[in-house]
């Protein structure tokens, strides 16, 4: 990979000085995007990695899914029997079946540049974006949103009409991680590089983004950007610094989120996923 990378690098710094673009951009700059696509299929690269317990994006990765933007031409594809237009075409999905990967028909589509592992399920409609790394057993539900970079672990429950939130720019910002065994209810919003500790549980509609507090009950600590692992999250509403306003009568209230300690018991997500899989 480090040819790869320094490749992507000199592309990336040329682009910046305006010395390549997509009407000048050659075979030779076209085919090292091509191999770094596949190499983000394959899962071989990832746009941020786990190091010294710490999520870090490799901005170098980052730097190559915007050149795939920055040096190709927008043109003509063919989905569904549907006409559009784009700088990438959708990924293939042969590889899926091989391993065991489940993409169901009807509004499943898979952005180049996004790797699944095996034995996923990903029901229709749903959208995996560019960048997005989805582990080994994690299921993504309907009407669910991948966003461009997000890493999820292994064995991740996704809930039914979730959003999980794409950061690209700026490059150094790592993206949004959900760690392994996560399980989000249906409804949930994960934003702007937020980290779900591994194991944890979220209740529906609740809204996980830097700007919101967590109210951690474990450690007895307010935190931002992370629920911490092996946590029961759900949202709540506290007040607000204006409630005492005079435009309206009642107070004022503003999301926040509490953490409690995981309980044991088999949820119910996963044991209607285990069937899915039975």
């Amino acid at each position: 990979m480090s040819t790869l990378q320094s490749d992507v690098t000199e592309l990336w710094d040329r682009k910046q000085a305006g010395e390549i673009d997509a009407q000048s951009a050659g075979s030779d700059a076209i085919d090292t995007l091509e191999a770094f696509l596949e190499a983000l299929e394959a899962g071989e690269v990832r746009a941020a990695e786990k190091r010294d317990g710490e999520w870090e994006a490799n901005e170098w990765v980052k730097q190559g899914i915007l050149l795939n933007f920055g040096l190709r031409e927008n043109q003509p594809f063919g989905y569904g029997g549907v006409d559009h237009y784009d700088v990438l075409p959708l990924r293939e999905t042969e590889d899926l079946g091989a391993r065991g990967t489940r993409n169901t028909p009807n509004g499943t589509a898979i952005r180049r540049g996004a790797y699944l592992g095996k034995d996923c399920i990903m029901m229709s409609p749903s959208f995996v974006n560019i960048g997005a790394y989805v582990g080994d057993g994690t299921l993504v539900d309907s009407c669910d949103t991948i966003g461009s970079c997000a890493q999820i672990g292994e064995n991740v429950k996704i809930g039914a009409n979730t959003l999980i939130g794409g950061v690209l720019e700026p490059v150094e910002n790592a993206p949004v991680i959900l760690e392994d065994g996560v399980s989000l209810g249906a409804g949930c919003r994960v934003t702007s590089g937020f980290v779900v500790g591994e194991n944890s549980v979220v209740g529906e509609n609740t809204l996980l983004t830097p700007r919101i507090p967590v109210y951690d009950l474990v450690e007895e600590e307010i935190i931002y950007g992370e629920l911490p692992p092996e946590r029961r999250a759900f949202i709540r509403y506290v007040e607000s610094s204006v409630s005492d306003h005079d435009l309206f009568e009642g107070g004022a209230y503003k999301p926040a989120v509490v953490a409690t300690d995981l309980e044991t018991e088999t949820l119910e997500a996963t044991e209607r996923e285990d069937a899915l899989r039975e």
